[in-house]
């Protein structure tokens, strides 16, 4: 709408009266033409809040009377006189409206800044429901504050005593204070802190020193761990007074140690695995069935070792794991059928050039095996088993090779060269060979070409070795007996000559072979059963022991050994070692990175003078190697035993004793290290041959 000044006013425009009179007796406003311009007149006619709206004559601020507004301003809008009627009694004269004030406007008061009056408002039982809530609040301050005092006193009483039904390592200490607790559990262990922890196997009996094992009672700790400390935990709390309570012996354990007797028992314990195998002697298959091994269950053993340390004195029986071989008989009998048969059934035929030969089943079958690889049964020919009956086999076709060698000679190592050949290649032929073994006809052939052959040990490579000097030397004597003679200076002809290199590792048994008649092997006493018996290749423990003891001081790595059942007098006691083919063998690693030559020889017995086996190593000297031992101890006594049948041996009874064995490593006239190996000897009984007697 259009601004209109004051004076156009109508009696319509003006506001009602505030009191009851009607709008018809109210008194006209005088209308002066010669008044002064009107507000609207002056400026924009916007006047702000709470300001006295400026005038030519000055007004008295007591004369403006008390009115309420009749329009409230909206956010936002501005202040406009005429906009805003005022509600006030109808001026009569020109003084009284220029007495008029624009009063200010002020926002409505939201209901939340009602103040006290906003309580009248809230709903009938609101206070009720108050004071609920109220007393709601009380009662859950009061019991967390219940529960924080049990809480805190939890935690004092912990530390206070021990829990119910309590024991440590069998020690009763339910309820006691943690000091009468160390008390009770002191007086109980902390005398088997040194008691030996005694094992089983079968009959064999193994002793353990809590030192050795790195074993140690650890009494404050124990006490701790069985709860006698403060702690913060609820279940610890209702521990005191509920359930029971069962703590082991709190242990400081060297796992080094430990594990390191486990391994002494594992070395009598431990059974190796035996694969099968098919080897061919006189062009014959023969299959070796496959055998179960036996190791220690390590873990379980440190688990048994340390449960039964300090709280019992019962043996504990050796944990063992079977290890399965990895072809059973089965697959034995199936290699049998199509590899092992087929593979001598007919010679095979060699085409070289316009030459034909034929390569007799007796000239390849010595260097072919059938033996386990990635899992299964797999024919493999030796190329260095090979090598020499196929030249023999193919005289006319070319020359042999000869390979290098290293002998002493005046008591120094001379290295005899090698020389090339003219002929089959023995790699060459083993690689093409195979496949025709299993054929049958015109297939079971191979076409080759005679080369040049390289030796298999060429000059250079015997050079390489570095092999200047004897490291070590051992010898032991024997008594008279032929077979010893003839079974000792075979066993030491079959190894004379032996070249390590670095990282390889001698197998007594690979070496040497199976003791048979057909290797040049005849019957003589050996210990079977922990009592001697008649075999083949008896006394061939006896080069066994003198080779494991030229190793001992020529710093080899000890990889398998296994001293005999008992003690035999004319080998060093804890250094010797006992072998069986098949089963127990003699290995040693060469650590170091030069060659090792092995040389051994016997000077034979005879009735009137004992026999000599000599072992030799030659090398380049790493070490100075000397040999302690501790004292004998848990001495065993023999028994007596009768035997009736054709095989008895007499025997006299020996003592059974463990023994420590200390090997120092030397170098520059300063010990580097020590290693230590333990032989466990049982006593052998008296064996007396025939029937044992009623009275006896």
């Amino acid at each position: 709408m259009t601004d209109k000044p004051d004076e156009h006013l109508t009696p319509d425009d003006l506001p009602e009266p505030a009191d009851d009179t009607p709008v018809d007796d109210a008194p006209e406003p005088a209308v002066d033409d010669t008044s002064e311009p009107d507000l609207a007149d002056e400026g924009d006619g916007v006047v702000e809040p709470g300001l006295v709206v400026e005038h030519d004559e000055e007004i008295e601020l007591d004369a403006v009377p008390d009115v309420e507004p009749a329009y409230e301003l909206q956010p936002g809008e501005d202040t406009v006189l005429h906009d805003a009627p005022l509600a006030y009694d109808a001026p009569e004269t020109d003084e009284e409206l220029d007495e008029v004030v624009a009063a200010p406007v002020d926002d409505a008061p939201a209901a939340d800044d009602a103040g006290d009056d906003s309580t009248d408002l809230q709903p009938p039982g609101s206070g009720d429901e108050g004071g609920s809530a109220h007393w709601g609040r009380r009662v859950l301050l009061g019991l967390v504050l219940v529960l924080g005092v049990l809480y805190v006193g939890g935690y004092f009483l912990t530390g206070a005593r021990m829990p119910a039904n309590a024991t440590i390592g069998g020690v009763d200490v339910s309820g006691k204070s943690p000091s009468a607790a160390r008390d009770a559990v002191d007086k109980a262990l902390t005398p088997n802190v040194d008691r030996e922890i005694v094992l089983t196997h079968g009959k064999t009996e193994f002793r353990i020193k809590p030192k050795d094992a790195g074993l140690a009672f650890d009494l404050d700790r124990t006490i701790s761990d069985a709860g006698g400390e403060r702690s913060w935990k609820p279940a610890d709390m209702a521990g005191l007074f509920f359930g029971d309570h069962k703590t082991d012996p709190a242990l400081d354990v060297d796992d080094a140690k430990l594990q390191s007797s486990i391994g002494t028992i594992g070395e009598t314990v431990n059974r190796d695995v035996v694969e099968a195998l098919i080897s061919f002697p006189k062009g014959k298959p023969k299959a070796r069935e496959p055998k179960a091994g036996r190791v220690i269950a390590r873990a379980d053993a440190a688990d048994a070792i340390r449960g039964a340390y300090l709280v019992s004195n019962k043996p504990v029986v050796v944990p063992t794991a079977v290890v399965e071989p990895a072809v059973d008989s089965d697959g034995l009998a199936d290699a049998m059928k199509t590899i092992a048969k087929p593979a001598v059934s007919a010679p095979v035929t060699i085409r070289v050039g316009d030459k034909k030969v034929s390569l007799p089943v007796t000239a390849y079958a010595p260097a072919l095996v059938v033996r386990v690889k990635d899992g299964k049964l797999q024919p493999y020919l030796d190329p260095k088993k090979l090598a020499g009956p196929l030249t023999d086999s193919t005289t006319g076709i070319g020359k042999k090779a000869v390979d290098a060698t290293v002998k002493i000679e005046d008591n120094k190592p001379v290295i005899k060269p090698g020389k090339e050949g003219v002929g089959l290649q023995p790699k060459e032929m083993a690689v093409k060979l195979l496949p025709a073994l299993t054929e049958s006809g015109s297939k079971r052939a191979v076409v080759v070409e005679a080369k040049l052959v390289e030796p298999l040990f060429t000059t250079a490579d015997a050079k390489a070795l570095r092999i200047k000097q004897k490291i070590s030397s051992f010898e032991t004597q024997f008594p008279y007996a032929e077979y010893r003679n003839t079974n000792q200076s075979r066993a030491a002809e079959l190894i004379n000559g032996t070249i390590l290199k670095p990282g390889e590792t001698f197998s007594f048994n690979s070496i040497v072979g199976e003791r048979t008649a057909a290797n040049g092997f005849v019957t003589g006493t050996v210990i079977n059963g922990g009592v001697f018996r008649e075999e083949l290749g008896g006394g061939v423990s006896q080069v066994a022991t003198t080779t494991y003891n030229a190793g001992f001081f020529g710093g080899m790595d000890d990889v398998e050994h296994h001293p005999h059942a008992f003690y035999i007098n004319r080998y060093p006691v804890g250094r010797e070692a006992t072998v069986y083919y098949g089963n127990l063998d003699l290995r040693f690693k060469n650590p170091t990175k030069y060659g090792v030559l092995i040389r051994s020889y016997v000077v034979k017995s005879t009735p009137s003078s004992a026999g000599i086996m000599h072992v030799e190593l030659w090398s380049t000297k790493v070490w100075d190697i000397k040999a302690g031992q501790s004292a004998k101890r848990n001495g065993r006594s023999p028994g007596k035993q009768y035997d009736d049948t054709d095989r008895c041996v007499p025997q006299d009874p020996i003592p059974g004793f463990d023994i420590d064995i200390y090997r120092y490593f030397y170098k520059g006239g300063k010990k580097v290290k020590t290693e230590t190996d333990t032989a466990n000897y049982q006593a052998a009984d008296h064996v007396i041959c025939g029937k044992k007697p009623k009275t006896d």
